[in-house]
């Protein structure tokens, strides 16, 4: 996976966008404003690309145990957030696609009922 097929991924989803809320180098993807995505193009032109997510605390740390290349959220929440490790060849791009979607649900389903509805 590359930056811009993770990219275009995110930017598929309903009411998503892009910003640069801390700095020119964190792409932040945001659902109705409420942030599910977010990497570093730095480390990603570096070869040590990864993507933060949201995880809901039971399978984050399921996907943990199971793969090397998921740990607890760089500078995020641990229990919420895991760092998602692209370019250790560890993960199928199906398997990084599938946890961009769950993050975006998880963002979601914390939403008002009248945000959730919005996106019908």
């Amino acid at each position: 996976m590359n930056i811009e097929d993770y990219r275009n991924y995110c930017m598929k989803k309903q009411e998503v966008t892009e910003h640069f809320p801390f700095d020119q180098d964190t792409l932040v993807f945001k659902v109705l404003g409420k942030m599910f995505a977010l990497a570093s193009l730095n480390k990603w032109e570096q070869g040590e690309g990864f993507i933060n997510l949201k995880c809901d605390p039971n399978y984050a740390v399921e996907l943990r145990e199971a793969y090397s290349s998921i740990q607890p959220g760089y500078h995020m929440h641990k229990k919420q957030w895991n760092s998602v490790y692209i370019h250790t060849g560890e993960l199928a791009t199906k398997l990084i696609f599938e946890l961009i979607d769950h993050s975006y649900e998880m963002v979601v389903k914390g939403m008002t009922k009248k945000m959730r509805d919005s996106l019908l």
